[in-house]
């Protein structure tokens, strides 16, 4: 099966490493122009160098802090004043690990602006010109701990569940504009994020982080993590035509890890 996204365009957020670098590099690949958003500027500018050219794409870069609602929320109202999409993949760091008993309040409205504001504006913003065009594909990269919660993510477990609930509700409203949304649930990837959060699980436990991933890589079915690539292939699936008829889902992709229907 042969995919093109030949004339897309395409916004990624938190595309400067891990999986959001490797959504952003297969959806260039398959022909799409790309914007990929993120903190590091000077990472942002390298990926865009990078990035397959090949069928004519012009790919950009938008620098913006997640951390910061208001400053976000100016940066992408301007982005989308000359700009649109048709393929939206709401994607930002995750925040501070941590059981319930360690957060506070605060912190959970801290979580609540990085993981569920900045995704439901940013997608507010993209949708008048998919509903213009009577096409576009929204794709939320959540985790496979709202289903199966994560004791040390009580702040991932409990906004991510609001997206994937926000998603499903929405998917039903711009189904009829040919606008698909579906939601992505992340297992263990080879990433910077699983190092640090394997780091802190290794010290609170006083073994080793090899020790961690041994262990993290034994849970899993496939006895392996996940490549970042393999989440690309996955993404620009559900960008394409292809996937006209998958929406308001939310996906797995863990290797099997997940023992819940």
């Amino acid at each position: 099966m042969n995919i093109s996204l030949k004339g897309k365009k395409a916004l990624v957020g938190g595309s400067s490493k891990g999986i959001g670098k490797a959504i952003a590099q297969q959806l260039a690949s398959s022909g799409a122009s790309v914007t990929v958003m993120a903190r590091s500027e000077d990472r942002l500018k390298e990926l865009v160098k990078e990035m397959d050219t090949s069928q004519g794409q012009k790919h950009q870069y938008l620098s913006v802090d997640f951390t910061s609602f208001e400053a976000y929320k100016a940066k992408i109202s301007a982005y989308f004043d000359t700009n649109s999409v048709d393929i939206l993949v709401n994607n930002t760091q995750g925040p501070e690990g941590g059981g319930a008993l360690e957060k506070n309040v605060e912190d959970y409205q801290q979580a609540f602006d990085l993981l569920f504001k900045s995704v439901v504006y940013t997608t507010e913003l993209a949708l008048k010109h998919m509903q213009r065009n009577q096409w576009g594909r929204i794709i939320n990269i959540a985790s496979i701990s709202v289903k199966e919660p994560l004791n040390y993510l009580a702040l991932s477990n409990t906004i991510r569940a609001a997206v994937v609930t926000w998603a499903k509700s929405l998917a039903y409203d711009v189904a009829k504009d040919g606008i698909t949304v579906n939601s992505t649930l992340t297992g263990y990837f080879d990433t910077d994020r699983i190092s640090q959060l394997n780091s802190k699980k290794a010290e609170k436990l006083g073994v080793s982080p090899d020790t961690v991933r041994t262990n993290m890589e034994e849970q899993v079915p496939v006895k392996r993590i996940g490549d970042p690539k393999e989440y690309g292939y996955l993404v620009v699936f559900l960008a394409s035509d292809k996937a006209a008829f998958i929406t308001g889902t939310n996906i797995p992709i863990d290797g099997g890890l997940l023992k819940s229907m």
